[in-house]
């Protein structure tokens, strides 16, 4: 599905991460987001970073052309900076390089004169550069907030860093023309934290591609069940649930293994606690997978299992449709709105070990049934995540969105609660 247009946009993607440099689920987002809009007969740049470790002294600026899209990808300024120990400082120098690559589009990097009909920003670490883009262009700035800090830490910001960082969102979040958010809980979250003087917030969901992931039907097994899960291996992400699940999961289904797929700061932790629950020759770490790999090791899955205590979305549980495989997720956040309970997955409140384990045992106990669930969260991908849509319903918040009078902004607040349950 492609886009009628009254008229050709010029767009500015602005992101941290695009393909080939991918992190995320953001990265395989603006890269959707960014074809379709170009198969839908707009101008789309994408003005992102070469991979980490590359220096401007020696890594000049990429332009290149891929599927209808130019890709603007720039080295970062300082090449001692790390994202681990210096992330403001690395954001800082990536967001300057950004800013010259970005001014240069006009300077004859395209087109004598060339300049966006709108600056579309993700997330917070291209803060600076697509406000002071939007800013130089005089055109209006989207922005698409794919998650919080203050999300991802349950509302505690106690150390500087974090703070520093949910400055930044609060900044973007106001500094915008246009606001989108992936899930009606995420639009919750941002109105709470960084209003009230937002501009409008628009929900569209991320979508899927379902031609490049082949669906396959669960065959009746005859080993030991295997669990699957995918995704960054943090806190928010509650892979320990999984983990401390597990023993309770082989009782009743003996041999039953799980196998994490991904990489993150709490690997060794997760290690650990496999360990401490004595599965540790039961839990398999696989790291990060590319798209073959990945799609091997959905479709020899029994169910997937998405435990996160915070999603803003979860597009793994798209992908997990789209191959076939059984869904058992938490209700966090997206994945509430991505899975229906007894419909297309089961369900689980965020934090409830106990309630893993039996959404996992129901699944494994009726491999029929789990197979239903998961052909028909298959067919709900094309009436309600098709890259299409997504892609039309972006461009109608570019087109109504203006630049807004920027009046004196008040400091953000910095929470010291909770957030509210969305699960």
């Amino acid at each position: 599905m492609t886009t009628t247009i009254a008229r050709r946009l010029k767009i500015l993607l602005v992101s941290w991460e695009y393909p080939p440099v991918v992190v995320g689920g953001l990265g395989r987002h603006v890269h959707h987001l960014a074809t379709e809009l170009a198969a839908a007969g707009h101008e789309v740049v994408v003005l992102s970073r070469r991979p980490t470790g590359t220096d401007a002294s020696t890594h000049p600026t990429i332009t290149h052309i891929s599927e209808g899209v130019l890709v603007v990808a720039v080295a970062e300024d300082v090449p001692h900076f790390e994202f681990g120990t210096d992330m403001l400082a690395w954001t800082l120098a990536m967001g300057h390089a950004m800013v010259r690559a970005g001014v240069g589009l006009s300077r004859g990097g395209i087109g004598d004169g060339w300049q966006p009909d709108v600056v579309h920003a993700h997330d917070w670490l291209v803060a600076h550069p697509a406000i002071a883009l939007a800013e130089y262009f005089d055109v209006p700035l989207v922005s698409t907030l794919h998650a919080t800090e203050a999300g991802r830490h349950s509302g505690w910001l106690s150390g500087r860093i974090n703070r520093q960082v949910h400055s930044v969102e609060w900044w973007l979040a106001n500094e915008s023309d246009a606001l989108i958010t992936c899930s009606a809980s995420m639009r919750d979250e941002v109105t709470e934290l960084y209003g009230p003087s937002l501009p409008k917030i628009s929900v569209i969901r991320n979508g899927i591609d379902i031609t490049t992931w082949s669906y396959r039907e669960r065959q009746p097994r005859t080993v030991p069940a295997q669990l699957l899960y995918v995704g960054r291996l943090e806190y928010e992400k509650g892979v320990q649930d999984a983990i401390a699940a597990l023993p309770k999961i082989r009782r009743s289904h003996p041999g039953t293994t799980l196998v994490v797929a991904g990489e993150g700061t709490q690997f060794e932790w997760l290690r650990e606690q496999a360990r401490l629950h004595r599965v540790a020759r039961s839990v398999t770490f696989v790291g990060n997978l590319d798209h073959t790999e990945l799609l091997g090791w959905l479709h020899g899955a029994d169910a997937i299992v998405l435990p996160s205590r915070y999603e803003p979305f979860g597009i793994i549980a798209l992908e997990a449709a789209a191959a076939g495989t059984p869904l058992v997720a938490s209700t966090a956040g997206g994945l509430g709105e991505a899975v229906v309970n007894g419909a297309t997955g089961l369900s689980f409140q965020p934090g409830d070990v106990a309630g893993l384990v039996s959404a996992v045992r129901e699944t494994l106990d009726d491999p029929v049934a789990a197979q239903e669930r998961a052909c028909a969260a298959r067919e709900r991908l094309t009436d309600d995540f098709d890259w299409g849509v997504v892609a039309e319903e972006t461009v109608e918040v570019y087109a109504a969105a203006k630049r807004r009078v920027r009046h004196p902004m008040a400091r953000p607040t910095i929470p010291q609660r909770p957030l509210p349950d969305r699960g």
